[in-house]
């Protein structure tokens, strides 16, 4: 046996055609644009804005915003390539299964599950926080034990969570829906893109004048120490680690660019839809993302994202920029605009978790069907002809997250394993052009290896910013993973038995 035994190029190739057993080809690169933007814009910039701002870096969280852009555009570029070479479900596991062989793609397939399932239960956290919001529209709450985790606990009333319920009914939401079909869902999906980039350009429009200076200054804040009350977790703030956190976190707000290139085998024309549903939706996200995050905090203070706003900071943040006081109450004078983003930011959230699931399913799908995992993640529904049997696995794997890890330590542990599948794609586009140069790719990234290097540097310098307490998480996460490949893995696996 061995453990870097690569799959053939003839094999992807073949697995890519269609068939009655495999998936069904629906989407556009119209499609992939708005699954990516589905999936980029969501929690990152509703929720993590302001968590990366209060506990990292402050008003220089723009700038972080751009470092993690910086890096995902080198990725992005090196994946464009990838997904337009070997248009197949599976992502950075299929790329690097044919480029570092298959004990690299084990880890990287397991490493996927922080980034599609964990992701997905960060999401339906925040989720959770805004829809608590949204029944403070109609003078009603939800109870702060049921949408919280046992780890947290509320410093002003003492009270400690129980269950995240609200996140969990989300995920078996779409997770039904899923199973239903990548069509439908794509449908859902591209009226719930058109919702929220038209929220976030009026949040735009509207704050830009109620930017104050003094929440600016200092931009970039003098190092220090943070330590969340709620957590009790401790962080650089401010200075170069400060800006390198926060880089990290908001790079949540990134990762759906490379969740289209889970659908290839679900796209029509995959070679010329891929670079443009990654590389458009990526571009699209960093100007907005960019805007928005200038004015939400120049609007709020970092104390009121650390006090005040919290998960649901773009609320209080609208709620606070201009109003009166009337009976000893404040009445805000855009509290219809709080009100309508909070709706839309709820249906937002929902787009992102739909892509996560998405995502991780279709990644399963292709490890069942190398035989890395059981043959169950690839049975597909005989009507809808989607591996809804694998829906319902990370349905419940999801849930367990959602409901009870707190949304943060979830949120880092998805950014940072994304962060190392970024490098292993960089690593690997850079192996297969090597190695495979006659291949016909329809778009290759520019000024090879050059990319490649910086997207591997930018990725390792995010990681190293996320601290030691996320380090041992991923390793911990990985070892588990090895755990179950020496296990089973290696012992079913098609390769190494010998099997096509």
């Amino acid at each position: 046996m061995s453990l870097f035994v690569r799959k053939p190029i003839a094999q992807l190739f073949a697995e890519a055609e269609d068939s009655e057993k495999g998936l069904k080809r629906t989407l556009t690169s119209g499609a992939l644009v708005a699954l990516g933007i589905g999936a980029i814009i969501g929690a990152g910039l509703f929720a993590r804005t302001a968590a990366a701002a209060a506990t990292h870096a402050g008003p220089s969280v723009t700038i972080g915003f751009i470092i993690a852009a910086v890096g995902c555009a080198f990725a992005g570029l090196c994946y464009a390539e990838f997904a337009s070479m070997i248009p197949i479900a599976g992502s950075a596991y299929t790329y690097s299964y044919a480029t570092m062989g298959e004990f690299i793609a084990w880890i990287i397939g397991w490493d996927l599950i922080l980034e599609y399932g964990v992701g997905a239960a960060t999401v339906s956290s925040y989720w959770s926080q805004y829809l608590n919001e949204f029944l403070k529209i109609f003078d009603m709450s939800i109870p702060y034990q049921w949408f919280h985790s046992p780890f947290e606990t509320d410093p002003q009333t003492g009270v400690t969570g129980i269950i995240n319920i609200p996140a969990i009914f989300i995920l078996l939401v779409l997770s039904l829906l899923l199973i239903r079909g990548t069509k439908g869902s794509a449908a859902v999906n591209n009226i719930i893109v058109f919702v929220k980039v038209a929220i976030i350009l009026v949040f735009v429009a509207v704050g830009w004048s109620y930017i104050r200076p003094e929440n600016h200054t200092p931009f970039i804040p003098d190092p220090t120490k943070y330590t969340n009350p709620e957590t009790g977790v401790t962080t650089n703030f401010g200075g170069i680690m400060g800006l390198l956190g926060a880089a990290g976190i908001v790079f949540f707000a990134f990762i759906g660019f490379d969740a289209v290139s889970t659908a290839a085998q679900e796209t029509k024309n995959p070679k010329r839809a891929m670079p443009i549903g990654i590389l458009g939706s990526l571009a699209i996200c960093t100007v907005l993302y960019i805007l928005f995050s200038w004015v939400l905090t120049g609007v709020a203070s970092t104390e009121d994202f650390r006090t005040h706003g919290k998960e649901a900071s773009v609320t209080y943040a609208i709620q606070h920029l201009e109003g009166s006081t009337v009976g000893g109450e404040w009445v805000p004078k855009y509290g219809w605009l709080a009100n309508l983003i909070t709706v839309a930011i709820l249906a937002g959230f929902s787009s992102v978790i739909l892509v996560m699931l998405l995502g991780q399913s279709r990644v399963f799908f292709s490890m069942s069907r190398d035989g890395l995992v059981p043959k169950v993640f690839s049975q597909v529904h005989p009507k809808y002809r989607t591996p809804y049997k694998a829906n319902l696995i990370f349905f419940v794997l999801s849930s367990l997250f959602a409901g009870f890890v707190p949304a943060d330590v979830v949120g880092e542990m998805t950014s940072i394993g994304t962060l190392f599948a970024f490098i292993l794609v960089c690593a690997g586009v850079w192996i297969m052009r090597v190695r495979h140069p006659e291949i016909p790719r329809q778009f290759k990234v520019p000024a090879l290896p050059v990319v490649a290097i910086l997207g591997i540097v930018v990725c390792a310098a995010m990681i190293f910013g996320l601290g030691w307490t996320n380090w041992l998480r991923l390793f911990g996460w990985l070892a588990i993973g090895m755990i179950i490949y020496f296990a089973y893995s290696i012992r079913n696996s098609h390769l190494q038995k010998g099997k096509p």
